[in-house]
């Protein structure tokens, strides 16, 4: 049985640098398509990610009946916590202090320093017992916020539209009719929390008028069962309580953001697809110009299967340069990068899956744009290619 002769594979490394020109248009093409579309993957991924990342699933939160997601429009009596605290059993502790956190959460304007235009940001008054039930916050930088003061999140600069320098620790901020100083910075994990500002639940309490919480947040010990805080909101009636576990919580979020990810995806599609086609209008006119050279080939003796693996195997090493430039490009300048989002802030999540995603589409654009013009080239008769010369 004939073995195939195939091309020297220095062959189609030569072919590339033979149109300098056409190559170098290819190849940033190419570069602009797969970093567009890792940038789609990995905002889509950043989103999932901060989602995922911010549900505890020992943690529950207490908030108004009839508010499904919207915890910011939600208002429960300040006494919530107290009573939470004393009738639901399992609550972890230590040195006596429960696990229960009361928090009044909102939007509102937010000015930046001797900044003219508000921004919408997200503040969250708190006590000091949050970090038992947040349990992945850290202070970065500074400290825990005083009177007049605020903690603000390391991606609470880009969900109000500002520079990082605008809110380091001294920074200041105005909402709510009156100034704040900026005394520390916190990670939370990726959480979402990371894109709010925090301050004392009084402080918030005094400047806003009102004494109502939106929710109090709770962390069960080993022994604890969320079955008693369902309990417990069911009985008391007159609050008009619910109660979701942090993760069913975020899971809710994910499946409202759900068509946002698909319409994601579908860019994806898109750009990959305008990709495709541009790939082949490239290889259609780099084939067909060479058809005397591939009629050429053939009556030496090579094959039409070796031809059109030696025209994959150019449009494969050009999408795979393309490829890794594009993850270079990405890698470097869009590695810190953060978006913008209604539910706050998050990292564009540059991270292996987005970057095998991106690579296997690399190769399948290699593949497809050489593939069709090959074989349109090839099924021409050897004779009328000769004359082609």
């Amino acid at each position: 049985m004939p073995t195939l002769r195939l091309l020297p594979w220095e062959y189609s490394v030569r072919n590339l640098f033979r149109r300098p020109l056409r190559t170098a248009l290819t190849l940033l093409g190419l570069t602009t398509v797969l970093l567009l579309v890792l940038v789609v993957v990995g905002f889509i991924r950043g989103l999932e990610a901060s989602l995922s990342n911010s549900g505890d699933p020992d943690t529950a939160i207490v908030f108004a009946l009839n508010m499904n997601e919207n915890l910011e429009y939600s208002s429960i009596p300040s006494q919530t916590a107290g009573l939470v605290s004393a009738n639901v059993p399992g609550i972890g502790q230590r040195y006596g202090r429960k696990y229960v956190s009361p928090e009044l959460y909102l939007g509102t304007e937010i000015t930046v320093g001797d900044r003219s235009q508000p921004s919408l940001g997200l503040i969250r008054g708190v006590t000091v017992d949050v970090l038992q039930v947040r349990r992945g916050v850290q202070i970065e930088q500074g400290n825990w916020p005083g009177v007049g003061e605020v903690m603000v999140g390391t991606l609470a600069a880009t969900k109000l539209g500002v520079d990082d320098s605008e809110l380091e620790v001294g920074g200041r901020l105005w909402f709510e009719g009156r100034e704040w100083r900026v005394s520390g910075v916190f990670s939370a994990a990726g959480a979402a929390f990371e894109s709010e500002a925090w301050c004392p639940l009084e402080e918030l309490h005094v400047a806003m008028q009102r004494q109502d919480l939106s929710l109090v947040a709770l962390t069960f010990g080993p022994g604890g069962d969320y079955a008693e805080l369902q309990l417990f909101c069911s009985q008391r009636k007159d609050l008009e309580l619910q109660s979701i576990l942090e993760t069913d919580y975020y899971a809710l979020l994910q499946r409202d953001y759900g068509p946002i990810r698909w319409l994601a995806w579908l860019v994806v599609a898109l750009v990959a697809g305008a990709g495709v086609f541009a790939g082949l209008n490239t290889m259609y006119a780099s084939a067909m110009g060479r058809v005397g050279e591939l009629a050429a080939l053939q009556t030496i003796g090579f094959g039409r299967g070796a031809l059109l693996l030696g025209l994959v195997q150019e449009g494969v090493l050009l999408s795979s340069s393309a490829t890794l430039l594009a993850t270079g490009i990405a890698l470097v300048a869009l590695r810190s990068a953060s978006i913008q989002f209604t539910m706050g802030a998050f990292d564009l999540a540059i991270d292996g899956p987005s970057v095998l995603l991106v690579c296997g589409i690399g190769m399948l654009l290699g593949v497809l744009g050489a593939v069709p013009p090959g074989i349109r080239a090839l099924r021409m008769p050897i004779v009328e290619g000769l004359k082609a010369v």
